[in-house]
Protein backbone atom coordinates (compact mmCIF):
# COMPACT_ATOMS: atom_id res chain seq x y z
CA UNK A 1 0.00 0.00 0.00
CA UNK A 2 1.41 3.37 -1.05
CA UNK A 3 1.13 6.44 1.17
CA UNK A 4 0.27 9.79 -0.41
CA UNK A 5 0.77 13.29 0.97
CA UNK A 6 -0.79 16.20 -0.91
CA UNK A 7 -2.21 19.64 -0.12
CA UNK A 8 -5.64 21.18 -0.31
CA UNK A 9 -6.05 24.34 -2.34
CA UNK A 10 -5.69 26.24 0.96
CA UNK A 11 -2.31 24.61 1.61
CA UNK A 12 -3.53 22.20 4.30
CA UNK A 13 -1.48 18.96 4.28
CA UNK A 14 -3.69 15.95 3.57
CA UNK A 15 -3.02 12.22 3.44
CA UNK A 16 -4.22 9.16 1.58
CA UNK A 17 -3.18 5.62 0.68
CA UNK A 18 -3.53 3.74 -2.59
CA UNK A 19 -3.49 0.13 -3.71
CA UNK A 20 -4.11 -1.83 -6.87
CA UNK A 21 -3.72 -0.86 -10.52
CA UNK A 22 -5.97 0.36 -13.27
CA UNK A 23 -8.40 3.28 -13.64
CA UNK A 24 -8.60 5.42 -10.48
CA UNK A 25 -11.37 5.06 -7.90
CA UNK A 26 -11.38 7.45 -4.92
CA UNK A 27 -13.33 6.20 -1.89
CA UNK A 28 -14.10 8.63 0.96
CA UNK A 29 -14.91 7.38 4.44
CA UNK A 30 -17.76 8.52 6.68
CA UNK A 31 -17.70 11.05 9.49
CA UNK A 32 -15.96 9.45 12.46
CA UNK A 33 -13.96 6.65 10.83
CA UNK A 34 -10.82 7.16 8.71
CA UNK A 35 -9.48 5.50 5.56
CA UNK A 36 -8.89 2.20 7.39
CA UNK A 37 -12.66 1.62 7.33
CA UNK A 38 -12.58 1.15 3.55
CA UNK A 39 -9.42 -0.93 3.18
CA UNK A 40 -11.28 -4.27 2.96
CA UNK A 41 -13.59 -2.89 0.26
CA UNK A 42 -10.58 -1.47 -1.59
CA UNK A 43 -8.84 -4.84 -1.47
CA UNK A 44 -11.81 -6.46 -3.19
CA UNK A 45 -11.71 -3.91 -6.03
CA UNK A 46 -7.96 -3.44 -6.44
CA UNK A 47 -7.48 -6.13 -9.07
CA UNK A 48 -8.94 -3.86 -11.75
CA UNK A 49 -8.64 -0.36 -10.29
CA UNK A 50 -6.23 1.88 -8.46
CA UNK A 51 -8.11 2.53 -5.23
CA UNK A 52 -7.25 5.79 -3.45
CA UNK A 53 -8.40 6.15 0.16
CA UNK A 54 -8.01 9.66 1.58
CA UNK A 55 -8.27 10.57 5.22
CA UNK A 56 -10.93 13.27 4.80
CA UNK A 57 -9.84 16.65 6.17
CA UNK A 58 -10.23 16.52 9.95
CA UNK A 59 -9.93 12.75 10.26
CA UNK A 60 -7.05 10.31 10.62
CA UNK A 61 -3.75 11.83 9.50
CA UNK A 62 -5.44 14.74 7.67
CA UNK A 63 -5.48 16.94 10.76
CA UNK A 64 -7.24 20.30 10.41
CA UNK A 65 -8.12 22.01 13.69
CA UNK A 66 -9.53 25.21 12.13
CA UNK A 67 -13.37 25.06 12.12
CA UNK A 68 -13.53 27.67 9.34
CA UNK A 69 -11.79 25.23 6.98
CA UNK A 70 -14.53 22.61 7.29
CA UNK A 71 -17.05 23.39 4.54
CA UNK A 72 -18.58 21.31 1.77
CA UNK A 73 -16.83 23.38 -0.89
CA UNK A 74 -13.50 22.86 0.88
CA UNK A 75 -14.10 19.11 1.03
CA UNK A 76 -14.99 18.87 -2.66
CA UNK A 77 -11.99 21.04 -3.52
CA UNK A 78 -9.85 18.57 -1.57
CA UNK A 79 -11.00 15.82 -3.94
CA UNK A 80 -10.02 17.97 -6.93
CA UNK A 81 -6.65 18.71 -5.30
CA UNK A 82 -6.08 14.97 -4.82
CA UNK A 83 -6.82 14.28 -8.49
CA UNK A 84 -4.44 17.08 -9.47
CA UNK A 85 -1.74 15.50 -7.31
CA UNK A 86 -2.35 12.11 -8.90
CA UNK A 87 -2.25 13.62 -12.39
CA UNK A 88 -5.78 12.40 -13.10
CA UNK A 89 -8.35 14.56 -14.88
CA UNK A 90 -11.24 12.24 -14.02
CA UNK A 91 -11.95 9.39 -11.65
CA UNK A 92 -14.79 7.41 -10.20
CA UNK A 93 -15.57 9.02 -6.83
CA UNK A 94 -17.48 7.34 -4.01
CA UNK A 95 -17.99 7.42 -0.30
CA UNK A 96 -19.92 6.40 2.78
CA UNK A 97 -22.01 8.84 4.84
CA UNK A 98 -20.00 12.06 4.98
CA UNK A 99 -17.98 10.73 2.05
CA UNK A 100 -21.16 10.22 0.04
CA UNK A 101 -22.13 13.85 0.61
CA UNK A 102 -18.64 14.98 -0.44
CA UNK A 103 -19.04 12.84 -3.56
CA UNK A 104 -22.36 14.50 -4.40
CA UNK A 105 -20.90 17.96 -3.89
CA UNK A 106 -17.89 17.08 -6.03
CA UNK A 107 -20.25 15.93 -8.79
CA UNK A 108 -21.84 19.40 -8.75
CA UNK A 109 -18.81 21.62 -8.10
CA UNK A 110 -16.27 19.71 -10.22
CA UNK A 111 -18.45 17.79 -12.71
CA UNK A 112 -15.63 17.37 -15.20
CA UNK A 113 -13.59 15.43 -12.65
CA UNK A 114 -16.18 12.72 -11.86
CA UNK A 115 -16.47 9.80 -14.23
CA UNK A 116 -19.07 8.02 -12.07
CA UNK A 117 -20.26 8.19 -8.47
CA UNK A 118 -20.90 5.65 -5.72
CA UNK A 119 -23.02 6.76 -2.75
CA UNK A 120 -23.14 4.46 0.30
CA UNK A 121 -25.48 5.25 3.21
CA UNK A 122 -26.51 8.71 1.97
CA UNK A 123 -26.80 11.39 4.66
CA UNK A 124 -30.13 13.05 5.34
CA UNK A 125 -31.04 16.34 3.62
CA UNK A 126 -32.66 18.43 6.33
CA UNK A 127 -35.42 21.02 6.12
CA UNK A 128 -34.91 24.33 7.93
CA UNK A 129 -36.08 23.06 11.32
CA UNK A 130 -34.07 19.84 11.11
CA UNK A 131 -30.99 21.80 10.04
CA UNK A 132 -31.13 23.87 13.21
CA UNK A 133 -31.34 20.65 15.20
CA UNK A 134 -28.34 19.31 13.29
CA UNK A 135 -26.31 22.42 14.13
CA UNK A 136 -27.14 22.02 17.82
CA UNK A 137 -26.29 18.31 17.65
CA UNK A 138 -22.88 18.91 16.06
CA UNK A 139 -22.05 21.81 18.36
CA UNK A 140 -22.84 19.64 21.38
CA UNK A 141 -20.70 16.85 19.95
CA UNK A 142 -17.76 19.23 19.50
CA UNK A 143 -18.13 20.49 23.07
CA UNK A 144 -18.08 16.92 24.40
CA UNK A 145 -14.89 16.26 22.43
CA UNK A 146 -13.26 19.34 23.93
CA UNK A 147 -14.31 18.58 27.51
CA UNK A 148 -14.36 14.79 27.67
CA UNK A 149 -12.54 13.43 24.64
CA UNK A 150 -13.63 11.70 21.43
CA UNK A 151 -14.88 8.49 23.04
CA UNK A 152 -17.10 10.43 25.45
CA UNK A 153 -18.43 12.55 22.58
CA UNK A 154 -19.54 9.49 20.62
CA UNK A 155 -21.00 7.60 23.61
CA UNK A 156 -24.58 8.99 23.34
CA UNK A 157 -24.56 8.83 19.53
CA UNK A 158 -23.35 5.32 18.71
CA UNK A 159 -26.40 3.39 19.98
CA UNK A 160 -28.56 5.01 17.30
CA UNK A 161 -26.27 4.19 14.40
CA UNK A 162 -25.96 1.09 12.26
CA UNK A 163 -23.76 -1.51 14.00
CA UNK A 164 -21.06 -1.41 11.34
CA UNK A 165 -20.79 2.39 11.56
CA UNK A 166 -20.37 2.16 15.31
CA UNK A 167 -17.63 -0.42 14.93
CA UNK A 168 -15.75 1.69 12.38
CA UNK A 169 -15.99 4.81 14.55
CA UNK A 170 -14.66 2.97 17.61
CA UNK A 171 -11.76 1.57 15.60
CA UNK A 172 -10.71 5.04 14.41
CA UNK A 173 -10.80 6.85 17.76
CA UNK A 174 -7.21 6.00 18.78
CA UNK A 175 -5.93 7.38 15.45
CA UNK A 176 -7.92 10.62 15.72
CA UNK A 177 -6.79 14.07 16.85
CA UNK A 178 -9.34 15.54 19.32
CA UNK A 179 -8.91 19.17 18.25
CA UNK A 180 -9.31 18.17 14.61
CA UNK A 181 -12.41 16.06 15.30
CA UNK A 182 -13.97 18.94 17.26
CA UNK A 183 -13.23 21.34 14.40
CA UNK A 184 -14.70 18.95 11.82
CA UNK A 185 -18.05 19.15 13.61
CA UNK A 186 -18.31 22.72 12.27
CA UNK A 187 -19.51 21.15 9.00
CA UNK A 188 -22.91 21.08 10.70
CA UNK A 189 -23.13 24.85 10.14
CA UNK A 190 -22.72 24.47 6.37
CA UNK A 191 -25.64 23.24 4.31
CA UNK A 192 -24.94 20.48 1.83
CA UNK A 193 -28.29 20.70 0.02
CA UNK A 194 -31.67 22.34 0.64
CA UNK A 195 -33.66 19.66 -1.16
CA UNK A 196 -33.16 16.34 -2.88
CA UNK A 197 -34.18 18.07 -6.10
CA UNK A 198 -30.73 19.67 -6.30
CA UNK A 199 -29.32 16.21 -7.04
CA UNK A 200 -31.01 16.34 -10.45
CA UNK A 201 -28.00 18.38 -11.59
CA UNK A 202 -25.65 15.40 -11.09
CA UNK A 203 -24.78 14.17 -14.57
CA UNK A 204 -22.43 11.30 -13.67
CA UNK A 205 -23.73 7.71 -13.60
CA UNK A 206 -24.46 7.12 -9.92
CA UNK A 207 -24.94 3.97 -7.83
CA UNK A 208 -26.82 4.52 -4.55
CA UNK A 209 -26.75 2.19 -1.53
CA UNK A 210 -29.38 3.01 1.14
CA UNK A 211 -28.49 3.48 4.79
CA UNK A 212 -30.60 2.29 7.72
CA UNK A 213 -30.83 4.91 10.48
CA UNK A 214 -32.42 8.34 10.92
CA UNK A 215 -29.22 10.15 9.92
CA UNK A 216 -28.95 8.00 6.76
CA UNK A 217 -32.58 7.24 5.83
CA UNK A 218 -33.26 4.54 3.27
CA UNK A 219 -36.16 6.51 1.78
CA UNK A 220 -33.86 9.45 1.03
CA UNK A 221 -31.45 7.17 -0.85
CA UNK A 222 -34.29 5.73 -2.90
CA UNK A 223 -35.49 9.24 -3.72
CA UNK A 224 -31.95 10.35 -4.64
CA UNK A 225 -31.54 7.41 -7.01
CA UNK A 226 -34.74 8.39 -8.80
CA UNK A 227 -33.88 12.11 -8.98
CA UNK A 228 -30.34 11.73 -10.34
CA UNK A 229 -30.78 11.41 -14.13
CA UNK A 230 -28.39 8.46 -14.47
CA UNK A 231 -28.92 7.14 -10.95
CA UNK A 232 -29.68 3.59 -9.98
CA UNK A 233 -30.46 1.97 -6.63
CA UNK A 234 -28.06 -0.77 -5.55
CA UNK A 235 -29.53 -4.23 -4.87
CA UNK A 236 -28.19 -4.24 -1.29
CA UNK A 237 -28.30 -1.76 1.59
CA UNK A 238 -26.79 -1.21 5.00
CA UNK A 239 -28.33 -3.61 7.53
CA UNK A 240 -27.97 -4.74 11.12
CA UNK A 241 -26.31 -7.95 9.94
CA UNK A 242 -23.23 -5.96 8.88
CA UNK A 243 -20.86 -5.64 11.83
CA UNK A 244 -17.36 -5.05 10.48
CA UNK A 245 -15.51 -3.43 7.60
CA UNK A 246 -15.09 -6.93 6.16
CA UNK A 247 -18.86 -7.47 6.28
CA UNK A 248 -19.44 -4.17 4.50
CA UNK A 249 -16.92 -5.09 1.82
CA UNK A 250 -18.43 -8.54 1.26
CA UNK A 251 -21.93 -7.07 0.96
CA UNK A 252 -21.19 -4.13 -1.33
CA UNK A 253 -18.19 -5.14 -3.46
CA UNK A 254 -20.09 -7.33 -5.97
CA UNK A 255 -22.55 -4.56 -6.90
CA UNK A 256 -19.74 -2.00 -7.11
CA UNK A 257 -17.70 -4.31 -9.35
CA UNK A 258 -20.64 -4.71 -11.73
CA UNK A 259 -21.23 -0.95 -11.77
CA UNK A 260 -17.55 -0.22 -12.46
CA UNK A 261 -17.44 -2.82 -15.23
CA UNK A 262 -20.36 -1.02 -16.92
CA UNK A 263 -18.56 2.33 -16.73
CA UNK A 264 -15.33 1.01 -18.18
CA UNK A 265 -16.94 -1.26 -20.76
CA UNK A 266 -15.48 -4.47 -19.32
Amino acid sequence: METITYHGFDGCPLHAVSLGSGPPLVLLHGGGPDHHSLVPLAERLADRHTIVLPDVRGYGRSVCADPARHTWTQYSDDVAALLDHLGEQRAVIGGTGLGATITQRTCLEHPGRVRAAILISVEDIEDDEAKQAEIAFMDAFAERVRTGGIEAAWAPVLPGLAPVIGALVRDAIPRSDPASIAAAAAIGHDRSFRSVGELAAITAPTLVFPGMDERHPAALAENAASVIPDGRLAPVSLSSTLRTAEDLADAFAPAIRRFLAEQHGD
